[in-house]
């Protein structure tokens, strides 16, 4: 098969999108606590960014009704996603509000810690940049909780998972 070769822009959004599924991610959901109550939402966009200070970055869509929230946060979570909590994930990226299928408790800073993910980020807000047509939201991070297991992991529109040795 032959390469293909693009410039990104309007007319080729779609094989840009296509092109940046070819890096396999892990699932996350990041959740914060509103004057409405908890909000959750899925987001593939997250990554260390420094170890001192302990910093993690990701990044909401400004089209995302939700976005204005999490810019806005002072304190969140991010959870890495176990392979077992696909339908949470899924759940999540449809429904940011609805927490009454997911077990879950405040974290010391306030936000909603889901049980059950491999790993847990509790953050304080300490960076909020524009980036085209999302935010870059930078949190230092207070607490980690972390449990063995499998993550979930999102390549080319699929979930699926990995399986860890050791």
């Amino acid at each position: 098969m032959a390469d293909t070769s693009f410039i990104p822009g309007p007319d080729t959004a779609r094989a840009y999108r296509d092109a940046l599924g070819c890096f396999g991610t892990g699932v996350t959901v990041v959740t914060t606590q509103t004057p409405r109550g908890p909000l959750a939402i899925t987001v593939n966009s997250f990554t260390s960014v420094s170890l001192d200070p302990p910093l993690m970055l990701w990044c909401p869509a400004k089209a995302s009704l939700r976005h204005d929230a999490f810019a806005a946060a002072e304190h969140f979570a991010i959870h890495v996603m176990a392979e077992d909590q696909l339908s949470l994930a899924k759940h999540f990226a449809a429904n940011g509000e609805d927490f009454s299928d997911a077990a879950w408790r405040p974290n010391a800073l306030g936000a909603p810690a889901l049980e059950g993910v491999i790993a847990r980020f509790d953050c304080r807000r300490y960076a909020a940049h524009p980036a085209g047509d999302h935010t870059i939201i930078i949190g230092e991070v207070a607490r980690v909780t972390t449990r063995p297991g499998k993550g979930l992991i999102f390549k080319r529109g699929l979930y699926g998972g990995f399986l860890e040795q050791g």
